[in-house]
């Protein structure tokens, strides 16, 4: 059975440049697109081009240079900003406008001060006035998280009869439990009419750590498009990372669901962002983190070394990660030892191994790691005479 496509909606530029100290170049932006472009993005987010003159360039100029991917560019519900967007895009490829208003009663009543009624013709008319320009049109409902699904439903139905190619679905607080995100799209997927004319999108945010998971129980209940940022980079908590569902998807083959993205490329491209926003990945970040292919402890070290699927689900070099780590601490056992020592030029015998590990010990209760130049110490300091195979 073929796989279904999830098209990947990557924001980087967009909604995760929105961290602050997170502002990049148009130079920057350009060479980050290019990567995405690369990578496999479906859908690129290149900006908001009303914010600022600025942003209208880059939005512009990554229009010029993307090749594969849809160029997006974000607006309100203001036909100011539609225009400028247009005109934003006019050297794309691919163009799509991403137009939307808030749809919650929050939004509807402290935001706009507005009426459900009046919201659905503001919908309406920026969809209708965004279709003028583009023929692909995305519409975002902000805040659909904490919509009630009937009122949604009518505002899915009137959107998609004025012509939106994508219906987002945005979590925008990050509130959402992924069985009430998920039933949220199995909602709308049964009870909009015209479904079928549009992609339903999960665009997630991270408040509460369900990001992901909001994004994955969304595209098994019938969405087909994820949004998405390189590390989870994005407002307050983050957004969706898309190292994330591509390898979920990835490695459950039964979900019977796949994307265009050429994982090789995940950690690269990782680095890339990270580098240019200047913001650091940390560690034990799934996927793409330093620790996510490290072993310290003594069992799952053994494990490893004797079959690599033991302890990893993932073949580091398929989001590529040159090899697995071994990294020697207080809590490493012999095997990671023996390991590493032959990675430097010693082959240790078991009663060797036995006195080099008990001086092993003494390094690693002093220090928190211990790297290879630290192995020749502590064979040394042992007292064996053994020769390097080096």
């Amino acid at each position: 059975m073929s796989k279904e496509k999830v098209h990947i909606f990557d924001t980087t530029l967009r909604d995760g440049e929105q961290v602050p100290g997170c502002k990049l170049d148009t130079d920057q932006k350009l060479i980050i697109a290019e990567r995405l472009d690369l990578l496999g993005v479906d859908i690129i987010e290149a900006g908001f081009p009303i914010s600022s003159p600025g942003d209208f360039n880059s939005v512009q100029e990554i229009s010029k240079i993307v090749k594969n991917a849809t160029v997006c560019g974000l607006t309100r519900a203001v036909k100011k900003d539609i225009e400028v967007a247009a005109e934003a895009l006019k050297y794309a490829k691919k163009p799509r406008i991403h137009t939307g208003i808030g749809t919650s009663e929050s939004h509807i009543k402290f935001k706009f001060n507005s009426n459900k009624d009046a919201i659905i013709e503001r919908a309406i008319e920026a969809v209708s006035y965004a279709k003028s320009f583009v023929e692909d049109v995305e519409f975002y409902a902000e805040d659909a998280g904490r919509t009630d699904n009937e009122f949604l439903a009518r505002v899915c139905e009137a959107v998609v009869k004025a012509g939106a190619t994508v219906l987002n679905i945005p979590d925008t607080t990050g509130y959402c439990l992924p069985e009430e995100y998920g039933a949220k799209i199995k909602y709308l997927k049964e009870n909009v009419t015209g479904i079928h004319k549009a992609i339903l999108s999960c665009h997630c945010h991270n408040d509460l750590g369900l990001a992901t998971a909001n994004s994955i129980s969304g595209v098994i209940n019938g969405a087909r498009q994820i949004e998405c940022t390189i590390n989870g980079i994005g407002e307050r908590a983050g957004n969706t990372a898309l190292e994330e569902v591509v390898m979920i998807l990835r490695q459950h083959p039964t979900l019977n669901l796949d994307t265009n993205i050429n994982s090789k490329l995940l950690y690269d491209t990782s680095q890339m962002v990270s580098q240019k926003m200047g913001v650091y990945v940390q560690p034990n970040k799934a996927i793409v983190g330093a620790n996510a292919f490290a072993h310290s402890s003594g069992i799952h070290q053994d494990g490893v070394i004797k079959n690599r699927e033991t302890y990893e689900i993932i073949d580091p070099a398929d989001v590529g990660v040159n090899e697995s780590s071994i990294v020697l601490t207080a809590r490493s056992g012999r095997a990671a030892l023996a390991y590493r020592a032959k990675n430097v030029g010693y082959e240790l015998t078991k009663t060797q191994l036995d006195v080099v590990y008990q001086e092993f010990l003494k390094f690693a209760d002093k220090q928190k790691e211990i790297f290879d130049e630290d192995i020749h110490d502590i064979i040394i300091a042992s007292g064996i005479k053994i020769k390097s195979l080096a």
